[in-house]
């Protein structure tokens, strides 16, 4: 069996596996509830299978997520890279109105002062004295990005962060990142489905030895390959309005998955494993993150990183991906 596959952070010399454990459903908000324990079970099983990278943010349920991962990661806190984010704010009403979440109104503040008290919310709730990688989580046009990088370059002397980073932006908030000085990571949204960033981000971070961490990689459960054409969403799940999953999106990702299914056959993995293997070999996505609410997902998701595809396969998927999906905002 191969080894995990692990890339480096940036520049900073710091490694973690190139699958991460994302953890929005876990914060239970839009995803139709959650269950602690089955969501502490899959952080241990993630671990215990190689990922040694977390991701997490206080807008995941208003710091529930965090609160679990913390729970989670206690006594093996040494083997965990744990990613993290500030910007969206319930505490103050600076800064733009992004959404309301159990009635709180939630704005996107990058502030000084909303970072500063941010960072000390998490550490709690994460229960720990640093975090890995901290991360912006949606941009705020009222606050210069040289305040913020300067903010968290501050963070970073002090040792309550290691590394940062940027999440959610466009090519000039990324150009405003890179002249500041200091980035170590973008995260964006990545999947077969959504590759926008291909003509954008991977060349520029390519150049600038800039990480480039992928979220929604299976695209909110889209490319798992169990959902049918027939599934049916409720409640506050976000899909349930998301035309990515309307009944033609979904008959066409069935189409998509008759080529995969095979690959993932001569593999003896699923087809979500080879989703993700695929993704990771794609020229400039560093990290790819996939949610897990329960030890099973978090061990078929880690088993990917072990996944070595060979040319012809990637070539194979790829020339599928085009024919029955057209990528959305690509």
């Amino acid at each position: 069996m191969n080894p995990m596959l692990s890339r480096e952070i940036g520049t900073t010399g710091r490694f973690a596996s190139a699958v991460g454990l994302g953890t929005w459903a876990i914060g239970g908000w839009m995803w139709g509830g959650t269950d602690d324990a089955a969501a502490e079970d899959a952080i241990r099983a993630g671990l215990d299978e190689g990922i040694t990278l977390i991701d997490t943010a206080p807008a995941y349920g208003l710091g529930h997520a965090e609160t679990v991962v913390g729970r989670a990661i206690k006594g093996r806190r040494d083997d965990v890279v744990v990613v993290t984010k500030c910007g969206l704010v319930w505490h103050a009403a600076r800064g733009p109105y992004f959404f309301s979440q159990a009635d709180k109104p939630v704005h996107r503040d990058l502030s000084a002062a909303a970072i500063r008290y941010e960072v000390e919310q998490s550490l709690k709730r994460l229960n720990t004295d640093r975090i890995d990688l901290y991360i912006t989580h949606w941009q705020d046009a009222t606050t210069p990005v040289d305040e913020t990088v300067e903010t968290l370059k501050a963070l970073q002397a002090e040792g309550k962060i290691l590394a940062f980073g940027a999440s959610n932006t466009d090519a000039a908030e990324l150009a405003a990142y890179r002249a500041a000085g200091g980035i170590a990571v973008v995260q964006e949204e990545y999947s077969m489905l959504t590759r926008r960033i291909e003509t954008t981000h991977l060349p520029t971070c390519r150049t600038a030895g800039i990480s480039v961490m992928g979220y929604s990689v299976l695209a909110l459960g889209l490319l798992s390959g169990g959902i049918g054409a027939d599934r049916v969403f409720s409640g506050d799940d976000q899909r349930l309005q998301d035309p990515r999953f309307s009944f033609e999106s979904r008959a066409r990702v069935d189409r998509l998955m008759e080529t995969i299914r095979p690959i993932a056959a001569a593999h003896e993995a699923q087809p979500a494993q080879i989703v993700i293997a695929w993704t990771l070999a794609q020229p400039g996505l560093t990290f790819a993150l996939c949610g897990a609410r329960n030890p099973h997902q978090a061990r078929e998701n880690a088993q990917a990183g072990r996944l070595r595809l060979t040319p012809e396969e990637l070539e194979t998927i790829h020339r599928a991906v085009t024919t029955h999906f057209t990528p959305m905002n690509a």
